[in-house]
């Protein structure tokens, strides 16, 4: 992978069902913060940019790499962080967000950091007011913060709320699907905001039984340290404590849930990754496409019912 600041992007990836994430740290102002390496496509230089009018203040135009027009997006003006840098010597990370790619403009981007994902904390974000921080990881002598880099993307880009808002699906008529308060759905999400249109978009379509947990770990102690029962679990990848691969590669080991119907509805989804749910039978769905996360409930739901007889 390209990457023009001395950084090899290519050679620390790492499997996205590791415990351990490959975590690149940048800093706007005097904070200091992560976001998976995964995420990221390069890291450039500033590149000056065309200003397009738009009413969203942190948009500041777009630029061409290599032919291909990306919007720039500060993340300084976003976060409310004061600006010491010019842009000129500024820094573009160009993100991948399903399929779709923009940078984000920071100070400086410090190196490439290997975490353990239980060292995310969401305990310590009691003194950070900012909704857009995920965890807060503490490496030497300072908080690192952690975006909700999805929301973040929702929150500037009108196309991506509208495709996680089921009221827009107007192309399925589920009114027909019977006795859906027996279906019992399973939402892992650390993401707040993600994870509540989630469970409404799921709700709205009819099913009245969704139970929402902020991370694998505590799917995995519903799903069998308790022995709940649910007909479906849904979930993201990137979650501290336990991800969303090695959730299910866990729950498929297991004579309890080995055959419960588990699908991955996350924005990161790479090739190795994709091969490795089909060997699990674990469905995917690209975030933030709602509406084929909800064809694909549908049709699990109503398989479920074939499969015990019932009109479907």
């Amino acid at each position: 992978m390209e990457s023009r600041t001395g950084i090899d992007l290519s050679k620390e990836r790492t499997a996205s069902g590791a415990k351990k994430w490959d975590v690149v740290i940048f800093t706007l102002g005097d904070e200091a913060y992560g976001i998976n390496v995964d995420r990221i496509r390069e890291i450039l230089s500033w590149r000056g940019c065309r200003p397009i009018p738009t009413k969203i203040p942190s948009f500041i135009g777009i630029t061409s790499i290599r032919g291909v027009l990306h919007p720039l997006i500060d993340l300084r003006v976003f976060l409310g962080t004061k600006n010491s840098l010019p842009l000129e010597q500024s820094k573009i990370m160009i993100v991948e967000f399903n399929n779709s790619k923009l940078g984000f403009l920071v100070d400086k981007v410090e190196r490439i950091r290997q975490v353990n994902s239980d060292e995310l904390d969401a305990s310590k974000m009691r003194g950070v007011s900012l909704k857009w921080i995920l965890y807060v990881l503490r490496k030497d002598e300072r908080n690192i913060l952690f975006l909700d880099y999805e929301a973040i993307i929702q929150e500037i880009a009108p196309q991506v709320e509208e495709s996680m808002n089921a009221k827009n699906n107007q192309n399925n008529n589920y009114e027909q699907l019977g006795n859906v308060e027996d279906f019992h759905i399973l939402v892992a999400d650390d993401s707040k905001l993600l994870r509540q249109q989630i469970c409404d978009a799921i709700k709205e379509t009819g099913f009245s039984s969704v139970y929402p947990v902020k991370d694998g770990a505590e799917a995995k102690e519903l799903l069998l340290d308790k022995k709940e029962n649910f007909d479906l679990l849904v979930t993201d990848v990137e979650m501290p404590l336990m991800d969303g691969v090695t959730l299910s590669e866990t729950l498929r080991a297991d004579e309890h849930t080995a055959k419960m119907p588990i699908i991955l509805f996350s924005s990161l989804m790479i090739k190795r990754m994709l091969d490795h749910l089909e060997e699990l039978n674990v469905h995917h769905v690209l975030k933030p496409d709602i509406h084929a996360l909800i064809d694909m409930i549908v049709a699990l739901y109503r398989e479920k019912r074939r499969g015990k007889g019932q009109k479907v």
